[in-house]
């Protein structure tokens, strides 16, 4: 008989923590304020550098409009959002889908194409038939043949866009919950900018987007989290303004059956978990919505390939890799002057 270990879900957030650190300020009375909340089947946090604190309660409405806007758009859970409506039509639909759907779901394409497939927004059937969907359950790894039949309903190249008109060759489903949330944490910043606010740290899920400085004119300093099951330590501080911060791993949400681990992150490629030694990855971006998709793509390529097209494509991305007595990172080029000591 098979032994089965299904190891609990923890939050989508990676990222440890946000260091918002005491100092003299520039402007006597700045300093941070926000507010946190429910979105996306995740928390979300807004803090900003402000000299008004009633702010909090005038944004609060105009956030919650648009993250009510977003999932009517993008959500897979609710039955008659956009995309579920999209999902839910025949083979050969020929969608016209909002500004924002069609976004989202065209920069999932290309970077699709510049991966070949290593991010792929139709992985879904094969993530629920490994027990990683909606309904959280697993009995035991799927056969081969069943792996094969779930493949045919897959495969990026079956979605085209023009235009806003998206279309769907077969049966394919569309999640975009490797992009959204990152999608999401840009139209965040962009509000906070309408509205002045020129300092801010945006996160939903663990995804963030950071701007300008604290009160002391320092940049905001993000931990990453280490890579070790069961605890949050951190493992490295990055000092960060004007970009989005995304981390992928594969540490929190597994199974063992027969002693053989089995991760969340599906290769779209194969149909089966990753089994390379790459533990986690960060990626940082101008935009969170790449940050997040480029992750994603990092973590299913692996340590080594993973690195390579980093590093091909000039992405900051540092890597946190398995070994035998531990762990060892590595960092692209363009990820080395983020990096800060511990304290």
């Amino acid at each position: 008989m098979a032994v089965v270990k299904h190891y609990l879900k923890w939050p989508a957030a990676l990222l440890l923590a946000v260091f918002v650190l005491s100092g003299c300020q520039r402007t006597p009375d700045a300093q941070v304020i926000g507010f946190d909340g429910l979105t996306m089947g995740t928390s979300f946090s807004l803090r900003w550098v402000d000299t008004r604190p009633e702010r909090v309660e005038e944004l609060r409405p105009l956030v919650a409009a648009l993250l009510v806007e977003i999932n009517r758009q993008m959500s897979t859970y609710i039955e008659d959002s956009e995309l579920s409506r999209f999902n839910q039509a025949p083979a050969g639909t020929r969608m016209e889908v909002s500004e924002a759907l069609a976004e989202v779901v065209g920069e999932a394409l290309r970077i699709s194409t510049l991966s070949n497939g290593a991010f792929d927004v139709t992985v879904g059937p094969l993530v629920n038939l490994w027990g990683f969907g909606p309904d959280g359950r697993i009995i035991k790894a799927p056969s081969a043949d069943t792996i094969n039949a779930t493949r045919a309903r897959t495969g990026y190249d079956n979605l085209s866009l023009e235009g806003r008109q998206l279309a769907k060759r077969g049966d394919q489903y569309v999640d975009l919950s490797a992009i959204a949330k990152g999608y999401a944490v840009d139209r965040l910043a962009a509000l906070l900018q309408q509205q002045g606010v020129e300092s801010y740290l945006v996160e939903i899920g663990g995804e963030l987007r950071a701007a300008g400085h604290k009160p002391d004119g320092q940049p905001w300093r993000i931990a990453i989290e280490s890579p070790v099951a069961g605890e949050r330590q951190v493992e490295r501080v990055i000092a960060v303004s004007d970009v989005g911060i995304a981390t992928s791993g594969d540490y929190r949400n597994y199974f063992e059956e027969d002693g053989q681990r089995f991760s969340h992150t599906i290769d779209p490629r194969t149909g089966y978990p990753i089994r390379h030694r790459l533990a986690s990855v960060t990626v940082l971006r101008e935009r969170c919505a790449e940050a997040d998709a480029l992750a994603t793509t990092l973590m299913v390529l692996g340590d080594e390939a993973g690195y390579d097209f980093a590093v091909e494509q000039g992405i900051a991305a540092f890597f946190i890799i398995k070994q035998a007595d531990g762990f060892v990172e590595k960092a692209t080029p363009e990820f080395d002057h983020y990096l800060q000591e511990v304290n």
